[in-house]
């Protein structure tokens, strides 16, 4: 027990690095990669090749882990991390930058990438008893919500900072990539700090699986679910933050320390909203949760770039933040619910990599579409009404396959 409470601490240090990190690096990304010469269309495909590169790496990581290690396998992702950032600080050429954003790991949206959210969740589900599960995963989405709003503000302010004292833009924007590095060896250094008990054979007695991904009889559900999250995760591709920033940086001139204010704030309320969805749950279910709170926040996306006003648009992006997450730790502790407990880590790396392969398609047919102004808004109509489409799909699909807790008592 004295173990399962020091991971689970050391689980969310991690969890917190990492998405400050990627809050930090995301306000300033797409700046960074234009001013040293990248066209838009440039930016969206390198963005694209980041995310899809991403979902090939990490498939082998997460699938791998059991057998290999888990936090083996933890190391090996923050390792990628410090080497996708140094290479972005060392080079402009394009051919490199490609390189460097398929085999390293780097987050243009501000969101979890990688093979640490699988393998993470896949401990906790272990380390924790089922019937906190929803909740534990609430929090640990809050704590990343929090860090990746501390690393937009922060990053935004530094640049800032920079900027005032002299410094270039090109200077600045580089700067946060240094940072970005140096909190990946951060990461390394408290990974080597989990126990034993966080892997399979250790803590669950579970010899690993050979089946394929290591699923058997949850695989049709896992890979329904899988067809539906990669939807969701293509339609949200098409405004990850940097380009969401990039949007309000030519839509309305915003400097990039207002930019880290602006997703600063929007991350906050993405925390509380995803802490608030553990209770929502307890009492209208976990697929009503993902769903009725979903498509509100859709709505409210597709209405940011009908506002007339910086002001309104701020607004409105906001009061869309602080219902967009209900639905994340709820569709976490859902899979985890309706999978064998032998599956979770597969279930947990299938669906994550489905999420990311889905993700890595559109930002280059969004980076298109920002080329052309008549065009600049597009993206957010195509964003909300997808997820819409795919909220609708998995309530006609899952509504009637409930999880352990929400079965009817005998």
């Amino acid at each position: 027990m004295a173990h399962s409470a020091t991971d689970t601490r050391i689980l969310f240090a991690t969890r917190l690095t990492r998405l400050f990190a990627y809050g930090f690096l995301s306000v300033v990304l797409a700046l960074y990669l234009a001013q040293i010469g990248l066209s838009e269309q440039e930016i969206g495909l390198l963005l694209t090749l980041t995310l899809l590169g991403d979902a090939v790496i990490s498939l082998w990581l997460t699938t791998s882990a059991d057998r290999i290690g888990r936090r083996r396998m933890l190391l090996l992702g923050a390792a990628l991390m410090v080497l996708a950032g140094a290479v972005f600080v060392l080079t402009k050429n394009f051919a490199m930058l490609l390189i460097a954003a398929i085999v390293g790991v780097i987050s243009p949206s501000g969101n979890e990438i990688g093979p640490f959210l699988s393998i993470e969740q896949a401990a906790l589900s272990q380390l924790i008893p089922n019937e906190r599960r929803t909740k534990v995963f609430a929090w640990y989405n809050l704590v990343g919500s929090f860090a990746t709003a501390l690393g937009a503000l922060s990053g935004g302010g530094l640049m800032q900072v920079l900027q005032s004292s002299g410094a270039t833009a090109l200077d600045s924007y580089r700067a946060v990539l240094i940072g970005y590095a140096v909190l990946g060896v951060a990461l390394i250094a408290v990974f080597t700090r989990l126990s034993p008990a966080i892997e399979t054979g250790v803590a669950a007695g579970i010899a690993p699986s050979h089946r394929m991904f290591g699923l058997h009889r949850s695989r049709g559900v896992v890979m329904k679910l899988s067809g539906l999250f990669a939807l969701d995760a293509f339609a949200g591709g098409f405004v990850v933050q940097s380009l969401m920033a990039y949007w309000f940086h030519v839509k309305f001139g915003v400097a990039p320390a207002t930019l880290g204010s602006i997703f600063f704030g929007a991350n906050i309320l993405a925390g509380l909203s995803a802490l608030l969805a553990a209770r929502i749950a307890a009492r209208i279910g976990l697929i009503n949760t993902m769903v009725f709170t979903h498509i509100p926040s859709n709505i409210l996306l597709m209405l940011v770039p009908l506002m007339p006003s910086l002001a309104l648009a701020i607004a409105v992006l906001l009061v869309r933040f602080s219902i967009s997450q209900m639905d994340v730790p709820t569709r976490q502790s859902y899979t985890m619910a309706v999978v064998s407990p032998d599956e979770r880590s597969a279930a947990s790396g299938v669906t994550s990599i489905a999420r990311s392969v889905g993700a890595s398609l559109s930002p280059a047919l969004s980076g298109q579409l920002l080329a052309m102004p008549t065009l600049l808004s597009v993206p957010f109509f195509f964003a909300g009404g997808l997820k819409i489409i795919y909220d609708l799909l998995l309530y006609r699909s899952f509504r009637a396959l409930k999880p352990p807790e929400e079965e009817p008592r005998q």
